[in-house]
């Protein structure tokens, strides 16, 4: 389960109706969306929810004139997670042609067009399935089976 922050009724109650292998939380780098994710990370701890890791949506946009702007600052979600001992997926940007390619169901070009947020979106991917194959991993463990013969 992906969660933006909070812990609405729409999150809590998806948390308890299906099964899942645990939750991604998204925060932007600024303080106050730390607070908000710090609060959902706290209610899936407390539903015994895996926490699979954090990304940090708009880390950084790049201009025209080609400068990287940290508009909501850059970090704060990285940071909040290694406080939290969480792990870090990684960042995604602010970037036109992610919503363009998004909006014109292309998404997959985002991994093709722009060899920067292709690299970025690659590191989340290449992170989050190696956190789900240890929690699967973990879950197997965990499972006793029983034989009858």
């Amino acid at each position: 389960m992906a969660c933006a922050p909070g812990t609405g009724d729409v999150p809590l109650t998806l948390a308890q109706l299906l099964p899942l292998t645990g939750a991604v939380v998204v925060c932007t780098p600024q303080k106050v969306a730390q607070d908000d994710a710090r609060r959902a990370i706290r209610m899936f701890q407390q539903l015994q929810i895996p926490l699979l890791g954090v990304v940090e949506n708009m880390s950084y946009f790049i201009g025209n004139d080609g400068v990287e702007y940290d508009i909501f600052g850059k970090g704060g979600a990285q940071a909040m997670a290694h406080q939290m001992d969480i792990q870090y997926l990684g960042g995604i940007p602010i970037n036109m042609r992610l919503r363009a390619n998004c909006d014109n169901g292309k998404p997959i070009s985002n991994f093709e067009d722009d060899a920067q947020l292709g690299l970025e979106l690659e590191t989340v991917v290449k992170n989050l399935t190696q956190q789900v194959s240890i929690q699967v991993r973990q879950t197997e463990l965990a499972t006793p089976t029983i034989s009858i013969s």
